[in-house]
């Protein structure tokens, strides 16, 4: 993975969260907080939170007694996803590395990523420090996205860039978001880090959009993606958005757009 891979600053939180978030995150958000609530967690940590949209959906469904930390290892993210959530004593905003995290053994009942597990460099080393925090019937969750055939924007918009630089095709999104989607790697790393009990659940949902452009924009502007079109032409930013909006809209139409994206969620016992 590249350095750039995990880049979130600058205007990239409020894009992602503004429209990425709405564009492909809040259906898996809603499905997650449902999963997590369900589980009546006294003290839950969420690591890898992004913008906040998995935060915003679980904490209403919290007992009012419940511990909720939420950290990432990207302060500017963090920082956007404190702001967006209103005052909640519940709550503890953390920047922490999810390969070394800053918490007690079996400090947990339950450990949430969703959408993060696919930009840590050692995941195993994610799994066992999860594993470490969690009590001894403790449970992690976890979504991570299908290949990026089955998730159609991504696709699309991945397949034009490679055309608009055919000697240094930015392939971010297909080698991180959408780099970690091997079912029988998934079980392997997570029984390796002492999970049993491993359940995956491969849900297929719809991501829309106003209009192709609104979608080719939160690709190219609201993720790391930018950083690499910008790193191979500092002005390109423009064209390459046009690009995907085009790439988007010959596939799905010129008014408002709809496309599939398919995930796997994750439940494994410590």
């Amino acid at each position: 993975m590249a350095e750039t891979d995990k880049l979130f600053a600058g205007s990239i939180p409020r894009a992602y969260d503004t429209l990425m978030v709405p564009l492909i995150f809040e259906a898996y958000a809603a499905h997650t907080a449902a999963l997590v609530g369900g589980m009546k967690p006294g003290a839950v940590l969420e690591t890898a939170a992004g913008s906040g949209a998995v935060t915003r959906a679980l904490a209403p469904r919290l007992a009012a007694d419940a511990r909720y930390v939420v950290t990432d290892l990207n302060q500017p993210m963090l920082d956007y996803a404190a702001a967006r959530q209103g005052a909640d004593g519940r709550l503890e905003w953390r920047q922490a590395d999810a390969l070394q995290l800053p918490f007690e053994d079996g400090s947990f009942d339950v450990v949430v990523c969703q959408f993060g597990a696919m930009f840590f460099p050692d995941r195993i080393a994610g799994y066992v420090e999860a594993r470490r925090v969690l009590h001894p019937d403790g449970r992690l969750v976890l979504a991570v996205w299908d290949r990026i055939e089955e998730n159609a924007f991504a696709n699309e918009v991945t397949a034009a860039l490679g055309a608009l630089f055919p000697l240094d095709p930015p392939r971010f999104l297909a080698r991180t978001p959408h780099g970690y989607h091997d079912l029988a790697l998934i079980r392997e790393d997570l029984r390796h880090a002492g999970f049993t009990g491993i359940q995956i659940d491969t849900r297929t949902e719809e991501s829309r959009a106003a209009s192709a452009r609104d979608a080719a924009i939160a690709y190219c502007q609201g993720t790391p993606l930018r950083n690499e079109i910008e790193a191979r032409d500092a002005g390109a930013l423009d064209a390459a958005t046009d690009r995907a909006a085009e790439a988007i809209a010959a596939h799905h139409g010129r008014g408002s757009v709809s496309g599939k994206i398919q995930a796997h969620v994750i439940v494994a016992a410590a």
